[in-house]
């Protein structure tokens, strides 16, 4: 069929979340506040976590009153022993099961293998990887009844490569990436999808930080700094938030029921696993 009758016969719809509940950890900005506008503008029932519980309320209070959006928040720090299934039971409480659930907490940090610390591994891997973990047991089990839902986690081209400094980082953002892999295999016929996006460096407060640490350490410009990082990607760049956002509501619309198992890199070339 001609690429110009597709297109007639077949216009492209937005994309609507409309009676499912999404989930978003580490939503109070970045990505996953890139993610929570997204879902809110395609019409989702939203529950926002992250640690910060005044940012979080007015990230709220901002979707309810910019998008007319029906959005709970529950502030949560994963770091905690049951902190992910209270804030999962919270969240089914107020806005019942969860359909979509969206793993984005986490943050990067760097240390010389040789000098690091077993505090700063345990650290990488809890926040990044043993949240991710918690999260998702404690979501699973609603989705598992009713046979539908979408598990979508942030990981990192730090999951599908290696970078220098951050040993830890990188071995947890791989064990992301193995976790969606294992899960995808394990629930294929449960009517579960389990899926990553992997994002290069993403104009966020993550990289300014890394920026920061960069100018402490060398003496560099933060302009300079800035621009050694968008050379990383080969379109010269640092990603937007919302491209990657983007990515994760494809994930969970219903054009995206076959794919499973995926970890979808988001970094203008710079990785092609």
């Amino acid at each position: 069929m001609p690429i110009t009758e597709l297109t007639s016969t077949h216009p492209t719809q937005p994309l609507s979340l409309a009676g499912r509940h999404v989930l978003v950890t580490g939503a109070s900005r970045g990505i996953g506040w890139a993610t929570a506008r997204a879902c809110a503008s395609a019409g989702a029932t939203l529950t926002l976590s992250a640690r910060d519980a005044e940012r979080l309320n007015r990230r709220r209070d901002e979707l309810i009153a910019s998008r007319n959006a029906s959005c709970a928040a529950v502030a949560a720090d994963l770091t905690v022993p049951n902190a992910a299934e209270r804030m999962v039971a919270d969240a089914v409480a107020i806005n019942g099961p969860i359909d979509i659930l969206v793993n984005n907490a986490g943050f990067g940090a760097s240390q010389p293998f040789a000098k690091m610390t077993a505090e700063h591994w345990d650290e990488m891997i809890g926040v990044n990887l043993s949240g991710v973990f918690h999260v998702t047991r404690a979501a699973i089990a609603g989705m598992l009844e009713r046979k539908d839902g979408r598990i979508i986690n942030v990981a990192s081209t730090a999951g599908v490569t290696g970078y220098a400094y951050v040993a830890a980082y990188c071995a947890a953002k791989h064990g992301v990436v193995g976790l969606t892999r294992a899960l995808a295999k394990e629930y294929a016929r449960s009517g579960i999808t389990v899926n990553a996006v992997c994002p290069g460096y993403v104009d966020t407060d993550m990289t300014a930080t890394t920026i920061d640490t960069i100018v402490r350490k060398t003496g560099r410009s933060a302009e300079e700094a800035r621009a050694e990082l968008a050379k990383i990607n080969p379109q010269g760049r640092l990603i937007r938030p919302e491209e990657i956002a983007d990515a994760v509501l494809w994930l969970a619309g219903p054009g995206a029921a076959s794919v499973t198992g995926q970890c979808i890199v988001i970094a203008g070339g710079e990785v092609m696993p």
